[in-house]
């Protein structure tokens, strides 16, 4: 298992995802725990990318229940359609938020977050799981992150 996450200095944030997913799987490949794994998922994307927020919402009875993250205290429930994370499982599609203070019924658990991308997690084709990504900069989030983030959501084995 690796102890720490090694990305060089000066690269391309798709340089960064491409060294970074290996070191996951690596990671990730060893522990059964999910919760361990969302866990360390979102230490190493916060630690990599400096993000605001990452983390993870778990589908319990109807609704998303915060899971792992890394980042300030967060919403703690959030109902199905609801949100930028209730629209994507609703969706069940990525959504990326250039500016979140322009999307309708967004959640606002700090108003220091500025733009956002969600990642739904599958199982059998059955959503499980959000990757939430907050960012404090506004069009932070771009279809690079979507691919990578993407695959780094198929490393959470339910």
């Amino acid at each position: 298992m690796a102890e720490e996450i090694i990305i060089a200095d000066g690269v391309s944030k798709t340089e960064k995802y491409e060294a970074l997913i290996p070191q996951l799987k690596s990671l990730v490949e060893s522990e059964p725990d999910v919760i361990a794994n969302m866990a360390n998922i979102s230490a190493a994307l916060k630690e990599v990318f400096g993000f605001f927020w990452v983390g993870f919402y778990i589908v319990r009875d109807e609704q998303l229940v915060l899971g792992p993250f890394q980042g300030p205290i967060a919403c703690t429930r959030i109902r199905y359609g609801r949100g930028v994370c209730g629209i994507a499982w609703k969706a069940q599609k990525p959504i990326i938020v250039p500016n979140v203070d322009e999307f309708p019924d967004h959640i606002a658990c700090s108003s220091l977050s500025k733009s956002e991308i969600v990642i739904p997690i599958f199982r059998q084709k059955e959503i499980v799981a959000v990757l939430d990504v907050d960012s404090e900069f506004f069009n932070h989030f771009d279809e690079t992150d979507e691919k990578y983030l993407l695959e780094i959501g198929e490393l959470v084995k339910f």
